[in-house]
């Protein structure tokens, strides 16, 4: 199946709606020709080394480098940088997005755009800030022309967004966008799950989460903010029975 066509079919199935099964066209076998050597089978994607990698880091500065020396394929390679966080590493709220856009890929920081700055009025409700949370995306790096990431590339990026839960071990997860929801999950359909928590194991605990809707979604149907601010004030009352970890 054509990789645009897939990328499509999946971001359909990831917002709930129903997609019909495509089988991928036939290959006919390439003709040999007289002393052709057999083709050699390409090296794993690098998505087969990523769970090894994120082994050895131990710290959040180590996570850090192995992210940015990380070969994803077309979206390193098409990227000017990888774009891993912005915020406090020691908060207790992690926010989760889905791939950088094109400011984000200048500046090297996650959610600065558009969206991202609706996103940080949206935090600020209920008084949340830079300050008090720690912002990073599924997908690290930005994929070309802005389209959505492919499930490789979440695939690819998923064991290094594991480790990332677990170093920051945040005591609330938010789950911004279908994307993000569906890769942390296994499970689709962001408009019939926001707004319920769920939770997300790691460091043998689970973590409550809340999906909510992207700030780009947001942007496109602005009628759907008041669901959205629904969802603040749920994460407002949940964060009031954490207990805090410094006392």
């Amino acid at each position: 199946m054509d990789k645009a066509l897939r990328s499509v079919l999946h971001w359909w199935e990831i917002m709930g709606v129903d997609v019909p099964e495509v089988r991928p066209a036939r290959q006919r076998p390439a003709a040999k020709k007289q002393g052709q050597q057999a083709v050699k089978t390409p090296d794993p994607l690098p998505a087969a080394r990523a769970p090894e990698i994120v082994k050895s880091a131990s710290t959040l500065e180590e996570l850090h480098a192995r992210i940015r020396d990380f070969d994803a394929g077309e979206i390193s390679d098409h990227a000017r940088q990888a774009v891993i966080y912005r915020g406090n590493p020691a908060a207790r709220i992690m926010i989760i997005g889905e791939a950088p856009g094109r400011d984000e890929d200048i500046q090297g920081r996650p959610f600065v755009g558009r969206s991202g700055q609706l996103l940080d009025r949206i935090l600020g409700s209920i008084g949340l800030s830079e300050d008090t949370v720690y912002i990073t995306n599924v997908v690290f790096w930005r994929p070309p022309n802005n389209r959505n990431p492919n499930p490789g590339e979440i695939t690819e990026c998923l064991p290094f967004t594991q480790r990332h839960i677990e170093i920051i071990n945040p005591d609330i997860i938010v789950l911004v966008g279908a994307v993000s929801f569906s890769a942390l999950t296994g499970r689709t359909g962001i408009m019939k799950n926001r707004g319920g928590w769920i939770t997300l194991p790691a460091n043998g605990r689970d973590i409550p989460a809340l999906p909510i809707y992207h700030p780009a979604f947001l942007l496109r149907q602005p009628a759907l903010k008041k669901d959205t601010w629904r969802d603040m004030l749920s994460l407002k009352a949940r964060i009031g029975t954490v207990p805090d970890r410094t006392g």
